[in-house]
């Protein structure tokens, strides 16, 4: 793999990090204490291309590939320094739009995918409910096929753009009692009959994105709308998702650990203690160096798995645990360094770094909790299987 940014990539970089922090930065804070989603920001997402990064042309997308995606996230988020909205972008692009692009029928990519892109529609991904988290097969939501039609019961849980969405993939059980391989996956439209938003869940961090619960009242669902394989839902919608979730959704996290470090550097040359900058004490440099080795490897163990993925070889499932889990842990850790160099400030809201590490700590609990990824990793060196 070629670690080396191309001219052309380092200008979707400064273009990206010029859009979050012209257009998201300046309203972050108010956003974030008020739990406000603002359209405004999505559309101009939807117009420089980001949402549609991955996509090929035909279906308006850029086909930027993953690698490049990573860099478009990590660049809007250093630039925004929004956890919020970058997280409602990976749910409707990658948990949402990735899985219509590699599975969908060719009419699905064509409903669906123009319109994702252009920011005229917000996608979702409801696979959790209250009683299956980790255990993601365990979900009770059901689908019954009746005639043209499937009907699904059940209710979904911690939806990002729920209340919003226009349209989410959800998960259901097929076929009772086969576990992994009798669930299914299907797009259902907002606007479906028996489709309901429930409540809206007040979060701690990334604030500036809407998550909700789903309900499904028999709620008619065309058989058009099933994606992929009928009993596919799991082992195919949602290991394809583990890759890309786990590399170009986690690169946000390396757009907010840069933008820390840069912050606390400043920080530390301009804060005063002692008669000097705290710059000059080896503690405060150290916990510098610390947090800039931890971006560094996160940006590379992120390359990995998507460089993976711009190959179209078989999900990288472990590299992607390992991404997952260094990552979102790194992540945090660097959000609490950063609030200790600011001291006091730090302890603010004026300062955005208590901010920051509200918005890290959903890494190490969404997506796959981390004792779910050591236990992936752990399975793969004992050559255990999946």
């Amino acid at each position: 793999m070629d670690f080396e940014i191309s001219a052309e990539q380092q200008a979707l970089y400064e273009a990206a990090r010029a859009l979050g922090e012209h257009e998201v930065h300046p309203t972050v804070l108010e956003r974030d204490k008020s739990g406000r989603w603002d359209w405004a920001i999505w559309k101009k997402m939807g117009a420089a291309g980001l949402l549609g990064s991955p996509f090929p042309e035909e279906y308006g997308g850029t086909a930027l590939g993953a690698v490049d995606t990573c860099l478009l996230k990590e660049a809007f988020t250093y630039g925004g320094h929004d956890g919020g909205v970058s997280l409602a972008w990976g749910a409707s692009s990658i948990l949402c739009g990735v899985p219509i692009w590699k599975l969908g029928t060719e009419a699905q990519k064509k409903k669906y995918l123009p319109g994702m892109c252009r920011g005229d529609t917000i996608g979702a991904f409801c696979l959790s409910e209250a009683g299956s988290g980790s255990d993601a097969a365990a979900m009770k939501t059901r689908a019954e096929k009746k005639g043209d039609r499937y009907i699904l019961n059940g209710t979904k849980m911690w939806i990002t753009n729920g209340p919003i969405a226009n349209h989410m993939i959800v998960t259901a059980v097929t076929e009772p009692g086969a576990k992994a391989f009798g669930i299914s996956s299907f797009i259902v439209d907002a606007n479906s009959k028996g489709f309901k938003v429930g409540q809206h869940i007040d979060k701690m961090g990334v604030r500036t994105s809407l998550t909700s619960e789903i309900f499904f009242e028999d709620c008619e669902v065309p058989e058009e709308n099933l994606l992929g394989e009928l009993n596919t839902g799991f082992v195919g919608t949602v290991k394809l998702i583990f890759g890309w979730e786990r590399s170009c959704l986690l690169a946000s996290s390396l757009g907010g650990m840069r933008a820390n470090v840069e912050r606390c550097t400043r920080y530390a040359q301009e804060r005063v203690q002692f008669g000097k900058p705290i710059a000059k004490f080896q503690a405060v440099r150290h916990m510098l160096a610390d947090m800039k080795m931890r971006y560094e490897l996160s940006r590379n163990l992120i390359w990995r798995v998507a460089w993976h993925l711009d190959q179209d070889t078989e999900p990288p499932l472990v590299d992607a645990a390992v991404a997952k889990t260094f990552v979102s842990e790194a992540a945090q850790k660097v959000a609490r360094d950063a609030i200790q160099i600011h001291g006091g400030n730090g302890f603010t809201t004026e300062y955005h770094v208590e901010r920051g590490l509200r918005d890290s700590i959903l890494g190490t609990i969404g997506g796959g909790t981390s004792e779910v990824q050591r236990s992936i990793i752990a399975r793969s060196i004992l050559d255990l299987g999946f």
